[in-house]
């Protein structure tokens, strides 16, 4: 008898501590912890990391605890294994309950990063690494790859020319393949999508057109000169000159690794694919983002019979139709810059 006590006495029991318990775990969930008026404290959940660990990282920030009581939770409701990685901002005062539901949702902490019309990849790739967002190696490993625009530039060795310039915001630790994918997208939404009858109807392929407004983009900012500047391009080009676009000799130099910041006579006549001096048509591919504006200046390029342009020290540029007429405006400038030297302190 006494067994047979202990038996039914167990079986009456266990439900009631099990119940005791299962309230005990439900009023936890849903009672706030912490102070509710202490700063948001920024959490991270790392790729791969088990419910202890995500826990513990919980209860160590003052959010949730204890971390034993968490992980169980974690487990049992199953949240562990869909969370998303990444930075997340939280206040203590919130129920357990509702920071794992935050967690689950993904709203991840995001970066702002903004990229500025004419970086080449390279530059592009360390504007979004010195935000912390992903390594600049990771990230130009991420543009090399063709993949995002190969359907519309079968040509393509890399995403240069296609990593459209705008604002973005990006998680800390977000995929570098990710991130190049959402430049694509932008670009195909901004330009190639909208633009298609117009690209189309140019008599130019994409590649072609992308590559002709980053030269304009690394020329002139100012809005008035890129459909000029292009129609100059353009007008060379149907000529059979060389374009002479010093841009492209810098991004050759960057390419080979022997960009300085200057560049000297022997450049201009040193024989590589990009060097618009020696070699004629276009370059190979682009050599920058170029912006909205200086894409649509290709399609819509303002040809007036000008084959040159130079700089006119303000900005700006003086067009010539002959070259006796460039050359004047190049004296001119020349003279112009060694007064304004002269003129400084």
């Amino acid at each position: 008898m006494t067994g047979r006590r202990a038996l039914v006495a167990a079986l009456v029991v266990l439900p009631v501590v099990l119940l005791v318990a299962a309230l005990g775990l439900g009023a936890w969930c849903v009672l706030p912890q912490g102070r509710a008026d202490a700063p948001p404290s920024l959490v991270t959940i790392e790729p791969g990391m088990t419910a202890r660990q995500i826990a513990e990282r919980l209860d160590e920030a003052g959010i949730v605890g204890p971390a034993w009581l968490t992980s169980r939770l974690l487990r049992l409701t199953g949240i562990d294994r869909s969370l998303r990685a990444g930075e997340y901002e939280l206040r203590p005062g919130l129920a357990p309950y509702a920071v794992l539901r935050e967690i689950r949702r993904g709203r991840v902490v995001t970066v702002p990063v903004t990229l500025r019309e004419g970086l080449d990849l390279f530059e592009t790739a360390e504007a979004i690494a010195a935000t912390g967002i992903a390594s600049r190696e990771a990230l130009v490993a991420a543009f090399s790859d063709p993949a995002p625009i190969r359907d519309l530039d079968p040509d393509a060795e890399d995403l240069e020319g296609y990593l459209f310039p705008e604002t973005y915001r990006f998680a800390r630790g977000a995929d570098p393949a990710d991130i190049a994918r959402t430049m694509v997208a932008q670009f195909r939404a901004r330009f190639a999508e909208p633009e298609a009858a117009r690209i189309a109807a140019s008599g130019l392929t994409l590649r072609q057109i992308v590559t002709l407004a980053s030269l304009v983009e690394k020329e002139t900012a100012v809005p008035d000169e890129r459909a000029r500047i292009a129609g100059v391009f353009l007008e060379r080009l149907a000529r059979g000159m060389r374009l002479q676009c010093d841009p492209t000799v810098i991004y050759a130099l960057k390419r080979a690794g022997r960009w300085d910041g200057n560049i000297r006579k022997a450049d201009l006549s040193w024989d590589h694919p990009y060097n618009t001096y020696v070699r004629s048509g276009l370059p190979p591919g682009p050599i920058a983002s170029p912006g909205l504006e200086a894409l649509r200046a290709v399609l819509a390029p303002e040809r007036d019979g000008s084959l040159y342009f130079v700089a006119t020290g303000d900005g700006r540029h003086r067009f010539s139709r002959t070259f006796r007429e460039h050359r004047k405006a190049v004296a001119e400038y020349l003279r112009e810059r060694r007064r304004r030297r002269a003129a400084t302190p």
